[in-house]
């Protein structure tokens, strides 16, 4: 790999941080070569590999000074990353990537390194994947939501108000009372939003398994935007993730519902409530997609409203 300050940013990446973030996304883009060599040299780190990203973070394989495989992973602080280091802290390596380094001026964290190959998406059995993600959710919502994170509550309230001015701009009258349906589910449930901590983005690729030969547990959580609040509001991700998995059964309503009563059993939820907060996902979803200037919802999460409402 070259030195970090010659690093050439993804294309992929910087595309991402310019739609989303304009000005700002492009000084970060610029500012990243120089910025992952800072750390590199403050932690005594070294490149040991080629770099990886998602749509927001680029990540460094790197060794520490004593050899030890870690992750460097730079992105901009905001509203969601800035609760990673908390819940990554509050789980302590219990079923998620251990934190070995932060720096909350830029957000900047050194991880455990795990195996990227190795995802629940390589899992060829649908039902077994699903087992093991359920799991995992299990046993992040059991550790006390550490403070300073976002509330549940906070942002549903935010959803009920946007819901109104957002509907209009769907194409289909049934897409509008579908997002209708979705922002009455969350009226019904916001008076009691939930207390444990939450991880928002548990699907397949977000559960990654160890290096070859390190003694741990066989899949671990990574990429948390963590929030406090229901379960129920984390199990969107596990529903309409590889979706051809539910295609393929020729009944994706009943696909669906399968997963969701796993789901709901493992983690012991009350069932109604469970699709409430699920419906709230879906609303918070459109309501994205709406305000990037979609006039559709997502098929998948139109099946997904339908099967759960029994239509």
């Amino acid at each position: 790999m070259p030195a970090a300050s010659s690093l050439t940013v993804p294309a992929e990446l910087a595309s991402f941080h310019e739609r989303f973030n304009a000005a700002s996304g492009r000084e970060w883009v610029a500012a990243l070569p120089d910025l992952a060599a800072e750390f590199l040299d403050r932690w005594n780190l070294r490149p040991d590999g080629r770099p990886a990203h998602g749509m927001v973070a680029l990540i460094l394989p790197v060794r520490c000074e004593d050899g030890t495989p870690a992750a460097l992973k730079l992105q901009p602080v905001d509203e969601e990353s800035v609760g990673e280091p908390l819940a990554l802290r509050a789980w302590g390596g219990d079923g998620a990537v251990q934190l070995l380094g932060h720096d909350p001026e830029s957000g900047t964290m050194l991880l455990e390194r795990l195996d990227g190959a190795r995802s629940l998406a390589t899992v060829p059995d649908d039902t077994v994947a699903l087992h093991h993600l359920a799991g995992l959710l299990d046993r992040l919502h059991a550790i006390p939501a550490p403070a300073g994170l976002r509330q549940l509550s906070d942002i549903a309230q935010g959803l009920l108000e946007r819901a109104p001015q957002a509907a209009p701009a769907l194409a289909d009258p049934a897409e509008r009372r579908l997002l209708a349906d979705c922002a009455a589910a969350v009226r019904e449930v916001i008076a009691e939003p939930g207390r444990r901590l939450l991880h928002w983005d548990l699907h397949y690729e977000n559960v990654l398994a160890p290096l070859p030969g390190v003694q741990r547990e066989p899949w671990l959580a990574i990429d948390p935007k963590p929030l406090v609040g229901d379960p129920g509001f984390d199990l969107l991700p596990a529903l309409d993730n590889r979706w051809a998995d539910i295609a393929a059964t020729g009944d994706p309503a009943r696909a669906v519902l399968r997963r969701f009563d796993l789901l709901t059993e493992v983690l012991e939820l009350d069932r109604h409530r469970a699709v409430c907060w699920t419906l709230g996902r879906v609303l918070q979803n459109a309501l994205w997609d709406i305000e990037d200037g979609e006039t559709s919802l997502i098929p998948e999460q139109v099946t997904i409203v339908r099967a759960l409402l029994g239509r």
